[in-house]
């Protein structure tokens, strides 16, 4: 899956309160720092920044914890 996730697209992952749904903002393939979590993006190991649509909290995931998500953001009217 993670040849076909890019920068805009609509994504959902699982945590610990259950299904999010958000955007990809980046791929990140150098380290980084989100808040004060360090995240060990590569070249070889990119991971990617995604914002929540419910929280617009930013985090970062590696590509097997992404799965696209069909459809529009609720009460969306584009």
């Amino acid at each position: 899956m993670s040849e076909s996730i890019k920068p805009g697209d609509r994504v959902e992952w699982s945590s610990s309160q259950g299904k999010v749904v958000g955007r990809v903002k980046k791929k990140l393939v150098a380290p980084i720092e989100i808040k004060t979590h360090h995240v060990a993006a590569s070249p070889a190991h990119p991971q990617y920044l995604v914002e929540s649509e419910a929280t617009g909290a930013k985090a970062a995931h590696k590509p097997e914890a992404l799965k696209k998500a069909g459809g529009k953001k609720k009460g969306s009217r584009s």
